[in-house]
This record gives C-alpha cells, sequence and structure tokens, in this order.
C-alpha cells in the first residue's frame, strides 16, 4: 500500500530499526543498538537526573524509577509519572531519556521515569503494577520530590500510553485519586485489533498488524486470550464502558495518520469525551507510528511538539 508520509520521512524509513517482535530478545537489542547508533550529546544543563530503586509491595524485588528535577528548585511545582513505549515488550527508560531532560527544562517539572518489568516474561498485571508502585512512591514523596501533589500527571506513549490509561482505570478502582491529567500519546489500548487502521496497516513502519498481534499476546499472557470475552479493562482500557470511564481526569490523546492504532486511539478519546471526560484530540496527518518524536524536524513533528507542551502546561495549571 502506497502511503502518504510526509517527504522527510521517506528516506530515512528504510534506516528504521527491525523491532519485529517475533523474537522478543532481537527486537529489544535492534532497539537498543538503534539508540547507540543515533545517540547524539544531550544537553542536560538545567536539570539533575538521579536513578533510584524502591521496593516493590509484592516481594522484596527493587523497581528502578529515574528522576528528572529542574536545578536549584525548592519549591512545589507539578509532576509527571513517564511510562515508557515498546508495546509491553520492549524499551526502558533510556528509550525516553533524550525527551524527557527538555520536557523537565521547558516546564519546569519534576518527572519519574519508571523501568517497568517487560511482557513475555513479565504479563499483566506486572507493568501495570510497577506503574502504579512508581506513582504511589511518588505521591508519598511529594515533599522530598518538591512535587505538589495536587498536580501530578501521567504520560506515555505507544505502550506506554496504553499503561498510562490503564493506570487511571486501576485508580479508579482502588479509589486514588492521585492524578489530575492524562497524557495518551498513540496509545496502545485495544486488544481486540478489529478495527480499520489496524486491519488495513500491515507493513507501516514502527508498528504494524502482526506486531500488534504478538504485542497482546506476549502482555495478556495464558490467563487471558487478546480478544477474549475475560480481558479486563486495566489490561485493555477500550473494553471500558462509559460509565466506568465517567469521573476521571483530563486527558490529551494523539494518533498518526498511517498508524495501526490510530482509530483505538480516536475511538477511546471519542468514548471520554461521551463520558463527560475533558479531552483534546490531536491526529497529524503525513506520519506513521512515533514518527514525530523518531524525527522532529518538519512541520508536523515541530507542531505536535508545540501541541504537546500546552497540553502539558494546560493540564499541570502550569502559568
Amino acid at each position: 500500500m502506497a502511503y502518504d508520509y510526509a517527504d522527510d520521512y521517506v528516506d530515512v524509513i528504510p534506516q528504521l530499526p527491525n523491532i519485529d517482535f517475533t523474537s522478543p530478545e532481537n527486537a529489544r537489542k535492534n532497539l537498543l543498538a538503534a539508540y547507540e547508533q543515533n545517540k547524539v550529546q544531550i544537553d542536560e544543563s538545567g536539570v539533575g537526573i538521579k536513578d533510584i530503586f524502591i521496593d516493590r509491595i509484592e516481594d522484596s524485588s527493587k523497581l528502578q524509577v529515574r528522576i528528572y528535577s529542574p536545578a536549584n528548585n525548592s519549591t512545589a511545582i507539578p509532576g509527571i509519572l513517564n511510562i515508557h513505549g515498546g508495546g509491553f515488550v520492549i524499551g526502558s527508560v533510556d528509550s525516553d531519556h533524550a525527551r524527557m531532560i527538555p520536557l523537565c527544562r521547558e516546564l519546569g517539572v519534576v518527572i519519574v521515569s519508571v523501568e517497568y518489568r517487560l511482557a513475555p516474561e513479565h504479563p499483566y498485571p506486572a507493568g501495570l503494577e510497577d506503574c502504579y508502585r512508581a506513582l504511589e512512591w511518588t505521591v508519598s514523596h511529594s515533599k522530598d520530590l518538591n512535587i505538589d501533589p495536587a498536580r501530578i500527571a501521567v504520560m506515555g506513549q505507544s505502550g506506554g500510553g496504553g499503561l498510562a490509561a490503564a493506570l487511571v482505570l486501576l485508580l479508579k478502582e482502588r479509589k486514588k485519586p492521585w492524578i489530575c491529567f492524562q497524557y495518551l500519546g498513540i496509545p496502545e489500548v485495544d486488544d481486540r485489533l478489529q478495527t480499520l487502521s489496524m486491519q488495513a496497516f500491515t507493513d507501516t513502519p514502527l508498528w504494524w498488524y502482526d506486531n500488534a498481534v504478538l504485542s497482546w499476546q506476549y502482555y495478556l499472557g495464558d490467563e487471558f486470550s487478546p480478544g477474549g470475552d475475560n480481558v479486563p479493562i486495566t489490561a485493555a482500557p477500550a473494553r471500558a464502558t462509559i460509565e466506568q470511564l465517567k469521573g476521571l481526569p483530563p486527558a490529551y490523546v494523539t494518533t498518526m495518520a498511517f498508524d495501526p492504532l490510530r482509530d483505538e486511539g480516536i475511538l477511546y478519546a471519542l468514548k471520554l469525551m461521551q463520558a463527560g471526560i475533558s479531552v483534546e484530540l490531536h491526529s497529524y496527518p503525513h506520519t506513521f507510528h512515533a514518527s514525530t518524536f523518531f524525527f522532529n524536524t518538519n512541520q508536523v513533528a515541530k507542531q505536535a511538539a508545540q501541541d504537546e507542551l500546552i497540553a502539558l502546561r494546560r493540564g499541570l495549571k502550569i502559568t
């Protein structure tokens, strides 16, 4: 199928990493190699960066979080829990490192990025519970982190966007109103894989139908089957009813034109709207999955970056 990508994307598409999920191990190696190959010197000025390890509740193991803080800050400022992307299978806090530093500096916020457990070794709900634990720790340590506990957002891209949406639903279930805003970038939220974009885009860069099938199989593990009747909404948020979505915090949702995840993101945003939630939805033309943050030089990508800052400022009440 021919796709109307932005002109400056066409030449770089062949250089993208092979993230075929047939072998999760190879997909992780290829992603890491691509990041190493394209690594640039990151300007870390004005940002303090610290990795710490916190206790998981269920056992004695440790959970890594990376904290980004504006330098010389001594007042309570907004916070963001960041959940990296990767289809629940690949990625790490390092994957988002280059994006978190300018975001911390530009917005003047504390960002806590979580190194959650990955599928298939750790299927649902392991990764989600790690995100919950990281948020719980952030809230309980908000004074030490100089975070205003009334202004904490959750954000994620792709699989991270799906986990962000699921975390907000889990917070509602557990009656923990810790989040004031949810940023759902190109979110992976529907295990049923029946939308028109999912069915049509079988050969698009970085994400395609066959990868989505494997992603959900790995994530749901042996207990649940993709498309089955027993998949909980905290695994696949698109399954939530309008009633179950009522009372959630405002949302910002992005989708890309030629991305299998496009329609499920739009439909989830629409369902949130129908539940009475304030939602800002952007669907960017001439783009493919993750294109606006892999390549940020064209007009659409620059607009997406500007929109992100505006939305987060609004959601976190940054004046």
